[in-house]
């Protein structure tokens, strides 16, 4: 099964057809629909979904959570996998001793948000993936599964569950094989998931990042710097979120705003909020400010249950935070140095709106440069004697927000354009280049730290960018990359043009 749009009524089913019409509606793919109409008429189906108990559970996992209430309402037993042993074998996302705990952490998210919407959990339980894949009558048939599955196969079948790196780990073939498992040990009939979930998943782990614990102010904030140009209805974020969470959770959704506006606006259907939108009848800054206030009454039952002590123990336990470690008392050394990983760097891709010289010194640009947020963000860049300025007007760059800005020349920059640069003489330096149909304001990460949240401001006295670009390498294939890891958009690769095994800075 996979999912659509979740709907938003709770209504209860009796008759086996309404409840197939309750499980299946808005549902991209049902397979199997003349065996699930059979158990219907005899018991109730038994259904399963699985997770992989990695990052932190984000405000997209709403759009599960509306499905599985559709499926509790029509009298479906269902289980939440903890895929814990998943977890670390796709590519060890989650460290070995973080398990336990995550999968704790987990249950008690995803028992608030199901609260949260008022779904009763009766017929819901959690399994961790680790209470039986490690018997011994499961290790056997895995060894048995590996006997007859070719590695072609393994590799197609997990080519959309496991991260696709490089070098991939033996692990990953693996991981298919125990998913298909899963479903003969945990006894059920049919379980829920689907690639399209990972699309719809986007805006909170690529755009906003915005955590269902975060408090109202951070909300703000992070929705404040999401991607959201007027009229754009293509890769807007804002708009997603709305589509595949707000809108099926409540079957509609009010526009909030000043009379002199237009006053609020109710949508009973997304396309007409999507067509005003495109049509520019809906402010972007109302946009956001409506979805600010819907989610946050989503987000509050949440906070409320986790702010007891024994809760709070348990989200820093699970997710420590690495970058910040614990100030060294006087006169002692720490025993914890700081982490420095990429995850630390505010990187998006950004256009050039405009391109001038200084005024005041003959080797630097003053750009004008589109990275997501209301305004265009100035910086000035030492690029004249290396790209002509018709070059760079209009183009896509890689930019790096979080620099605490500085005056060059008497004007103040707020960024950095990453460039990669040639090894020899003479010096060549060529801007880095994002996949061609990015927009301005998508984030840029390194392979395997996606999940980290980048510092609001880097402080130069720790110098967490300069140790990071001391391994930023273009490779032979003219990939950008970090310790061997590649600078991924969620469309791709960064590139550069011709500069292979140059510096980045």
């Amino acid at each position: 099964m996979q999912p659509g749009h979740a709907a938003a009524a709770m209504e209860t089913a009796s008759g086996p057809q309404e409840k197939y019409q309750l499980i299946t509606r808005n549902l991209q793919e049902v397979l199997g629909e003349d065996k699930l109409m059979a158990i219907l008429k005899e018991r109730e189906v038994k259904i399963y979904w699985g997770t992989a108990t990695t990052g932190k559970p984000h405000v997209a996992y709403f759009v599960p959570m509306s499905k599985i209430a559709d499926f509790l309402k029509a009298g479906c037993e269902v289980t939440i996998l903890f895929a814990d042993l998943h977890a670390y074998l796709d590519n060890m996302k989650a460290p070995w001793e973080l398990l336990e705990l995550r999968t704790r952490y987990y249950e008690h998210v995803i028992k608030a948000m199901l609260e949260s919407i008022g779904v009763p959990l009766e017929k819901l339980k959690f399994i961790r993936g680790t209470d039986y894949q490690l018997s011994k009558e499961y290790t056997l048939d895995v060894y048995r599964l590996s006997s007859v599955v070719t590695q072609h196969d393994a590799k197609k079948a997990g080519a959309e569950v496991v991260k696709q790196v490089e070098h991939p780990l033996l692990s990953g073939l693996l991981y298919p094989g125990l998913q298909a498992l899963d479903e003969e040990y945990l006894k059920v009939d049919a379980q829920f998931g689907g690639v399209d979930q990972r699309k719809i998943f986007t805006f909170a782990e690529k755009d906003s990042k915005i955590d269902l614990l975060d408090r109202k102010e951070d909300v703000k904030k992070k929705l404040k710097k999401a991607f959201c140009e007027p009229g754009n209805i293509e890769n807007n974020g804002v708009l997603s979120f709305i589509k595949h969470v707000l809108f099926p959770l409540k079957s509609e959704f009010v526009i909030l705003r000043e009379e002199k506006w237009g006053g609020n606006k109710t949508y009973t259907a997304y396309e007409t909020l999507e067509k005003d939108f495109a049509e520019q009848v809906v402010h972007p800054g109302d946009l956001k400010n409506s979805v600010e206030v819907a989610l946050n009454k989503l987000l509050d039952p949440i906070r409320e249950k986790f702010n007891s002590p024994e809760l709070k123990k348990l989200t820093n336990a699970a997710y420590p935070n690495p970058s910040k470690a614990k100030p060294a008392e006087k006169g002692t050394k720490n025993s914890e140095p700081e982490t420095i990983v990429p995850s630390r760097l505010d990187i998006r891709v950004g256009k050039v709106v405009s391109v001038e010289k200084h005024p005041d010194a003959d080797s630097l640009y003053v750009e004008k440069i589109d990275v997501g947020e209301p305004e265009p963000r100035t910086v000035v860049s030492g690029l004249v004697q290396f790209v002509p300025k018709e070059q760079l007007q209009d183009r896509l760059v890689v930019l790096l927000c979080n620099l605490k800005p500085q005056k060059m020349r008497g004007v103040e920059s707020q960024g950095m354009v990453l460039c990669a640069s040639s090894v020899g003489e003479p010096r060549q330096v060529e801007p880095l280049d994002p996949p061609a149909e990015c927009c301005a304001g998508e984030r840029v990460y390194v392979e395997g730290y996606e999940d980290g949240e980048p510092d609001d401001e880097l402080k130069p006295k720790k110098k967490v960018f300069e140790k990071l670009q001391a391994d930023f390498r273009i490779s032979e294939d003219c990939i950008a990359q970090w310790k061997e890891r590649n600078f991924l958009t969620k469309l791709g690769s960064i590139s550069c043009k011709s500069l292979k095994g140059g510096s980045i800075s």
